[in-house]
């Protein structure tokens, strides 16, 4: 008769893509919260029976509560064995955890070695995980060699991180893992922010897959992406790291926000919604003439007043108080934001990091007599 495996955090972290499944046993709220990457929800109490049988535990007996809890996780096992894990092979390999991998996890895992799987429990469950993640998020942004995309808003940094990402150039795309693009109008729509534990364990599973030795490509954020907030240690090696500056006219950044950003055109009463939280900054009558200019559809006069009234003076004082590496920073000139112009800008920025497979080629097309680069050439000059 088969015994689960209990598996130290320092074992399961090391082998967590060998395991054909990371099983959660917790309710489904603190799934929701939080949880290892790639896991699934296998709860063994969902949160009224967890509730219900915390309340007995401290109103009655420890006893009362093992008793009917122990009956309640009976049946969602034997619910679990006919669903979920219905279909999976002799051979399956799974990793199961709760909150301490105490009683919930140790009750799925003990019944699944029984049929057979071999079955790892981790010791100390989601709370060793966590602790974890916090001290990694603490160290590991030292050991790896950022580089960080700036530009005004509207210049295309996110776009070029993507087709940076589809180079093969190593990306962290902080904006796809708050679900927000960082600004007051960044929600993205039919979206919600990750819990900040959510964020950080997100955050954690791409700082670890990095190869250190690679430059690894970054938005220049700020300390907070909407309501998700950076870990010290990381902000402090963005701020410290080399920038290339992407630069744009204005008329195409507002072209290219209004295609960005096209939820906004269909639906006024959100955007009037959050134009609302500038009147503190601008007052009344400036945020009421954008909202004229957007109720008479004037577009293209409502993002470009916006952006050089809000958001250029902002971005330029926080780049120049936060980001050493600005003052020295590359251009990168794009004569537009359409797709050409950045698939050049992103491959232009993929030569310098010495990853397109051209090596020999220099960051600028070509250097000045004193051998200093002279940047990234234009896309429209290639």
């Amino acid at each position: 008769m088969k015994d689960p495996i209990v598996v130290g955090i320092d074992e399961a972290l090391a082998s967590l893509d060998s395991y054909d499944a990371i099983l959660d046993a917790r309710s489904p709220s603190e799934y929701a919260e939080d949880r290892l990457p790639g896991a699934i929800s296998t709860p063994v109490l969902d949160d009224a029976q967890r509730a219900r049988v915390g309340t007995i535990y401290k109103q009655q007996s420890s006893f009362e509560a093992k008793r009917i809890g122990a009956a309640l996780v009976s049946r969602n096992i034997a619910g679990l064995l006919e669903s979920q894990l219905a279909d999976r092979p002799r051979d399956w390999r799974p990793l199961v955890y709760c909150w301490r991998g105490g009683n919930r996890s140790g009750s799925l895992a003990t019944v699944m070695a029984r049929v057979g799987w071999r079955t790892a429990v981790l010791d100390g469950g989601y709370r060793a995980f966590r602790r974890r993640v916090l001290a990694d998020l603490a160290v590991l942004p030292d050991t790896l060699r950022l580089r960080v995309v700036a530009g005004r808003t509207g210049s295309g940094k996110s776009l070029i991180l993507q087709r940076l990402a589809g180079l093969g150039v190593q990306v962290l795309d902080l904006e796809s893992l708050a679900s927000h693009r960082g600004s007051v109008l960044g929600l993205m729509p039919d979206t919600v922010q990750p819990s900040q534990k959510r964020f950080e364990s997100l955050l954690w599973d791409a700082l670890r897959r990095f190869d250190p030795a690679r430059p690894i490509f970054v938005e220049s954020e700020s300390r907070r992406v909407g309501q998700c907030h950076l870990p010290d240690a990381l902000i402090a090696r963005m701020r410290a790291a080399p920038c290339v500056r992407v630069e744009m006219p204005v008329a195409h950044r507002a072209s290219l926000l209004l295609r960005e950003y096209r939820h906004f055109v269909e639906d006024r009463a959100a955007l009037f919604e959050r134009l609302e939280r500038l009147v503190p900054l601008h007052g009344r009558r400036t945020v009421d003439e954008w909202r004229a200019l957007a109720e008479s559809g004037r577009w293209d006069e409502f993002v470009t007043m916006l952006l050089q009234a809000h958001y250029d003076p902002a971005y330029d004082r926080s780049m120049a108080q936060n980001y050493e590496g600005i003052v020295s920073a590359e251009p990168l000139r794009l004569a537009s934001g359409d797709d050409d112009a950045l698939e050049a800008g992103a491959r232009a920025l993929a030569r310098n990091a010495g990853i397109s497979g051209r090596d020999a080629e220099s960051f600028a097309r070509g250097a000045d007599a004193s051998g200093r680069s002279a940047g990234p050439a234009a896309p429209d000059e290639t």
